[in-house]
């Protein structure tokens, strides 16, 4: 009889992995999931694309332009209201929207004019943004008599029509660029306030924010590097929102005579400088810059409505 065969101790190698086995997948980070879920979407790819067009017209108006409405050396009042396609007195200038009572290239004043809408809209939503999202974690943060005040002062705004509260503010402080811009800020920062307090008094429940309370943070570090971080995605859709609003606000302001000053090519002002006019046969003047505006605010409403539904907890798998 053989002897038995001893056995050989156990390998501490892994066991071979076959070449045709699949490598753990990557995790795909928040921002890339997001624009992967944002470009499902044709309608909010088209509203990005114009708006991308009409940003990059604005910013490159001095040299895409032909006409600089500034520049009265370049205006003449015998090319006023020429029909589309019309040629200027000294035929070396086509005016292909035709020109407005003033005699300036309406395409040339409308590219212009997106300059004024856009930095309006973008520039008061970025401030009021700021303001209200610090007043709202500040609100939410403290709570008490801080938070019933700010939440006071807010449903004190919203409370009232803002295109009157922006002509009662005009009206006292007069006409201008800057007077439009503060007042703007004005009407907008109660929203980002409340939308800023509303997620921070959920994100301040959590567990990492207790954490960090036991670990001795001082609270504004909580509030800064813990807290305002979750509460971005809410706040970048009230701001796209609040941008066309305020778009919106501008036209509307100038177009009643209190926005931007007369010598300014604003969309609203071209508005009202032909509606006028428009049963006599003149329906340029009022109808190409109203496409104009109308197609920047529906752009941005667009991308907005599409970020909401994007950053929705509801619509997240």
């Amino acid at each position: 009889m053989s002897a038995p065969t001893p056995h050989s101790p156990p390998s501490s190698a892994p066991p071979p992995v076959s070449s045709g086995a699949a490598a753990p997948a990557r995790r795909e980070s928040p921002w890339r999931q997001v624009a992967r879920d944002f470009a499902q979407s044709k309608g909010a790819l088209v509203g990005l694309a114009v708006l991308v067009v009409l940003i990059a017209a604005a910013l490159a108006a001095p040299w895409i332009t032909p006409q600089n409405p500034y520049d009265l050396a370049q205006l003449d009042v015998m090319d006023a209201r020429l029909a589309p396609g019309s040629a200027n007195g000294a035929a070396t200038l086509t005016y292909w929207l035709g020109t407005d009572g003033q005699g300036r290239d309406l395409l040339s004043a409308i590219v212009y004019g997106l300059r004024i809408s856009l930095g309006v809209g973008v520039g008061s939503a970025l401030a009021a943004g700021i303001l209200g999202t610090l007043l709202g974690l500040v609100a939410a943060y403290a709570g008490g008599k801080v938070d019933a005040f700010v939440m006071r002062v807010v449903d004190l705004l919203l409370s009232f029509p803002s295109i009157l509260v922006a002509m009662m503010i005009l009206a006292y402080v007069g006409k201008g660029i800057g007077n439009v811009v503060l007042t703007l800020i004005v009407l907008e920062w109660a929203y980002f306030a409340r939308t800023a307090r509303a997620q921070a008094l959920v994100e301040s429940r959590r567990e990492y924010v207790e954490a960090a309370r036991c670990q001795a943070i001082p609270g504004w570090r909580i509030v800064v590097g813990h807290i305002l971080p979750n509460c971005l995605p809410p706040l970048i859709v009230v701001g796209s929102l609040q941008v066309a609003r305020a778009i919106t606000l501008e036209a509307t302001l100038s177009f009643l005579g209190l926005g931007v000053p007369v010598t300014e090519p604003s969309l609203g002002l071209l508005i009202a400088n032909g509606y006028q006019t428009m049963l006599s046969g003149e329906y340029w003047i009022s109808v190409y810059p109203g496409l104009a505006l109308l197609a920047a605010v529906v752009a941005i409403n667009l991308v907005g409505d599409r970020l909401r539904d994007v950053f929705n907890p509801r619509n997240q798998k």
